[in-house]
Parts: structure tokens; sequence; C-alpha cells
């Protein structure tokens, strides 16, 4: 019976940067109704079966109220923390329960939650969080299609790319994970976790550059440095070098001087020099370091898989797949 997973992390496009920013709120009722849509479009394209994570909110419960659809829908079971761990878990059991595709909704932060177990199953991110580099703008009917095109094998492998991450190491263990950014702040505590100020920013190593998104990898992207699949960039705040304006949160631009930029490859390590600091994940201070050189940042080609939701329809389309007989 072919599967699909849904993880909705209710607690995305929530956090202080609505305070300190002019970053827009994303109610969960608009998640609802997103998942309403992905799980119309898994349905057309012939899905049987959706697995969704439960959370506080009843994301799931709420978007298969008299919903009419024929695949069966129902809830992961698994117990409740409401932290970034819920969304981890479920893509643990989902893996475990032989799902083809994980469809998550949320922002950096969730996918990377997410990523740290989906193992090789691939994803389809859709937006709804404040730093939006990983997940797509897509709309949930089209998102659940091509979701559903991968599960059944209706489109093939080509469709579906490998990704870098980044590879927080203390004493050559992988201590945690990022997806887009890894940044050394300079303030002994997570505080509030989201980044605000740039003037705190001691190094920061990048898996990518898009000129077109926000969030603390702007910073780079405003250099204009081109990166290919097998690279990354690390910067180092200071005067002498560069200075550069990014919008690093939703309607806040910030000026960086960057001392150092430079690209790195595939393997490549980053000690973190600079303690006590925190080191924040995806534009979250996560993990603190008392000691410099305490941890290092890898840059890894073991990112999540993850699928051209448009490459997935063109393929279809062109194979006839929509065509009604």
């Amino acid at each position: 019976m072919t599967c699909v997973g849904i993880i909705a992390n209710p607690q995305s496009g929530k956090d202080i940067r609505r305070l300190v920013a002019h970053a827009s709120v994303f109610d969960n009722q608009a998640k609802v109704n997103i998942v309403r849509r992905v799980l119309v479009g898994l349905d057309a394209v012939g899905v049987e079966r959706a697995l969704i994570m439960p959370d506080y909110f009843g994301i799931g419960t709420r978007a298969l109220h008299n919903l009419k659809i024929n695949l069966r829908a129902e809830l992961l079971d698994m117990p409740l923390e409401n932290t970034l761990d819920d969304s981890t878990n479920a893509a643990r059991l989902m893996r475990e329960q032989d799902v083809r595709v994980i469809i998550t909704l949320g922002g950096d932060g969730t996918n990377r939650a997410v990523a740290k177990e989906c193992g090789d199953v691939p994803l389809v991110a859709i937006s709804t969080g404040t730093n939006n580099v990983f997940p797509q703008f897509i709309e949930g009917t089209v998102a659940g299609m091509a979701a559903g095109l991968v599960a059944r094998g209706v489109v093939d492998e080509n469709v579906i790319h490998a990704s870098t991450r980044l590879d927080i190491l203390r004493e050559n263990e992988i201590a945690d994970v990022a997806l887009i950014d890894a940044v050394v702040y300079d303030a002994p505590a997570t505080g509030t976790r989201a980044i605000w100020e740039a003037r705190g920013i001691r190094q920061i190593v990048l898996t990518r550059v898009e000129p077109d998104r926000i969030g603390l990898s702007a910073i780079g992207s405003a250099l204009g440095v081109a990166l290919n699949a097998h690279e990354g960039l690390y910067l180092e705040t200071g005067e002498g070098g560069e200075s550069v304006s990014a919008p690093i949160a939703p309607g806040l631009i910030q000026h960086i001087s960057l001392r150092v930029h430079s690209k790195i490859r595939i393997g490549d390590s980053i000690p973190v020099a600079h303690a006590p600091t925190a080191i924040a994940l995806d534009g979250e201070r996560t993990l603190i370091t008392r000691a410099a050189h305490e941890y290092h940042i890898r840059l890894s080609d073991a990112g999540p898989r993850v699928i051209d939701v448009r490459a997935a329809m063109a393929q279809a389309a062109a194979k006839g797949f929509f065509i009604q007989h």
C-alpha cells in the first residue's frame, strides 16, 4: 500500500521575529487548509494511505474533518513533547513504516528536525516558516500530487536530488546538523533562539547562497558568490574586508563587515574559534560552547533527498498521466 507522510509543525512561523522584525504570522488554520489540499492532491494521483503527525493544535484532525477522499488518512501513533523533537520522532516512525515520501509544512528549522531521521525518504517541503531557504513556496494541492507521483513510481528518480548539510562535530561525533546555515554568535546562551541582530555574529558557514532568499544565508548571498552542488561558503565578520547589506529577517536589513569569505568543499571542517558563544543552526541558537575549538562545522553531502515538484509534474504530464481515457 502506497503511503505518504505529512509533518506539519504548529510552531513554525511564530517566533520572536514577529516582534523584532516584520515577519508575518503563519497561523495554524492556514496549515489545516494546506494539509487538506495536500490530501486532495495525494488522493487524485492514487495514493492509498497517508500518515499525519499529531500535534497540540490538531492540524491533522481538523484537516480530515468532513474531507471526502478515498485514501486512508490517519494520525501517526506517537507521544507528543510539543517541541521540534516531535517532527524528528515522526520522521523516524514514518521511515520505519515504509513511508515513500514525507511532506513537511514549516521553515528551515522544521526541515532540519525532519532531516535528522528521514534517512533516504525524499521530502516535499512546503514553506510555512520564517526563514524559508530550504522549503519551497508551493501550493498544497500540487505538492500533494507531486509527492504522490514519486511515491507511486509514476515518475523516476531523476526528479529527486540530493542536498548538502552541515555536521556540527564535537570530538569527531555529530552533535547536531543544519541544512542551510551554522552561525557562531557572541552570546553564551540560547535566549530567545532566533537571531535578529547582526553585530553578534562571528562566523558563518553556509550550504547555499540564493540571492532571492531571506535569513542569515542572505549575508553570503550579498557577496555575489556562486556555489556548485559540492561547495559551501565560510564567512568571518570583522573590519578590513567587504561590507554588505543583507535581509537577515523579514523587513530587517542590516549591515555586516566581513573580514574573510572563502568557498569550502565537501568534507572541509571549520573550527568554532570563539568561546563562550552560541551556535545557531538554521537561524536559531541551539548549542553553547564554553571553549574554543570544542566544536567544528563540516560540510557534508548527507543532506536529505528533495523532490523537484515542477520536474515531477512535468514528467508525469509528458507521460500522459493526467490525460483521461
